[in-house]
């Protein structure tokens, strides 16, 4: 099997941040308005006129994704809709240049540049708007791959291509095989990403794909068995029911589910992507921001658990949804769900102490702490069996899940 560097770095990366943005956030009604509402082509496309972000957009935006510890941030440089955030050099006038007279990617990859963090682009491969998509396909695969040769060249280096669309034609040649080589000739080693959709979560596709995708599903393990080369894997989540900005959109995810998402993700050695829908100015809601914020402060307190250490194989005892992972210099990290708090029955939940957690472990274990406060916990080990009693939280906390570091003799 082949193994590429650049694949097991994205994978390191763990934690990124999803941006759906695009003329569709004036409406404020989702990202699939056009399409929804049936809004006709002349009516839809009048709405460029007042997409105009706000001057500091992507320095905030990128700003909001390093505070919730996000390493790469992924923009929809053309969603479905078939409005371009780059300057499209006279392949069509719907781009961000004719209308608002800027180009809206060089933009976000310069704060992405300036942040230390790492810039992907989305690219839809549907278009609801160019003719050719349904008279005319192999004309319009040229006019996809010109566009993507655009964003090839124009911004530097890029971290990956993340495409979506396929699935809208499954039947369709897609001619994969020239996108991906006129990326591979321009961006090497970049990640290239096709989604398979809701209805074909974690499927391997065409070779030169770097990972399976998991779209607002929990990832499971990959068969990699007989697999000619290692994939990484992605879920993407939304913190409402749409991806784009959609104004009464109020179903939100509480923040302690969105932690269990990161969490489940790393157990299966997938990166979490997390969707915002920044509004027509570019601004995030308060909500989005608080969120990403205090995301942040829980990813701070456990970092070195969810980036480089892997999936280990383990079955934990004791707690149902506890797993843990392995790190490189051989420690081991337990992720503990439902950790019991220190407190009087009336005012506190969850305050029965915590069952011990049972497996199994070849190597000698000489300390067990928690990540957060570095208090250390009680453990015992005969043989390879090894019991860690997981202590309860200070009153006046609840993490949702909480990491310990196990130290062995193996440890680097």
């Amino acid at each position: 099997m082949i193994i590429k560097d650049y694949i097991k770095s994205f994978e390191k990366l763990g934690f990124g941040m999803f941006v759906h943005f695009g003329t569709y956030s004036v409406l404020g009604k989702g990202e699939w308005s056009k399409f929804m509402h049936r809004i006709p082509d002349k009516e839809y496309e009048e709405l460029a006129k007042d997409f105009c972000p706000n001057e500091n957009w992507a320095k905030d935006l990128v700003k909001s994704a390093k505070k919730a510890g996000c390493k790469y941030i992924t923009l929809t440089t053309r969603h479905h809709d078939g409005f371009s955030l780059y300057d499209t050099c006279g392949l069509n006038d719907y781009d961000a240049p004719h209308f608002c007279g800027r180009d809206l990617v060089r933009e976000f990859v310069d704060a992405c540049n300036e942040n230390a963090i790492i810039p992907f682009f989305y690219h839809t491969l549907l278009d609801w708007r160019e003719e050719s998509y349904n008279t005319d396909f192999p004309k319009y695969l040229e006019y996809l791959r010109a566009s993507v040769e655009l964003l090839c060249k124009n911004y530097g280096k890029i971290g990956g291509f993340w495409f979506d669309g396929m699935w809208n034609k499954w039947d369709a040649n897609w001619e994969e095989d020239a996108l991906y080589s006129l990326i591979r000739s321009y961006q090497g080693d970049t990640m290239i990403i096709n989604n398979t959709g809701l209805n074909r979560r974690g499927q391997i596709g065409h070779i030169e794909l770097d990972s399976v995708t998991f779209e607002r599903g929990r990832p499971s393990p990959i068969n990699q068995e007989g697999a000619p080369k290692y994939l990484a894997s992605e879920m993407c989540q939304t913190f409402g029911s749409h991806w784009g900005y959609a104004k009464n959109d109020l179903h939100y995810k509480s923040l302690a589910t969105l932690i269990e998402d990161l969490c489940v993700c790393r157990k299966y050695g997938s990166n979490f992507l997390l969707n915002v829908g920044p509004r027509a100015d570019g601004s995030l809601r308060v909500l989005d921001r608080a969120t990403l914020e205090t995301l942040g402060e829980w990813v701070e307190l456990f970092d070195e658990a969810i980036r480089a250490p892997r999936p280990s194989g383990i079955s934990v005892d004791g707690g149902e949804k506890d797993f843990i992972l392995k790190g490189e210099d051989g420690a081991y990290y337990l992720f503990v769900h439902s950790v019991s708090i220190k407190g009087d029955p009336n005012v506190a939940d969850r305050i029965t102490p915590c069952a011990p957690r049972s497996f199994t472990l070849d190597n000698k274990v000489k300390k067990v702490f928690w990540l957060d406060n570095m208090e250390d916990l009680e453990f015992s080990q005969e043989s390879s069996m090894v019991s860690v009693l997981p202590s309860r939280y200070d009153y006046g906390s609840d993490l949702v899940v909480r990491v310990a570091k196990i130290i062995t003799e193996k440890c680097l």
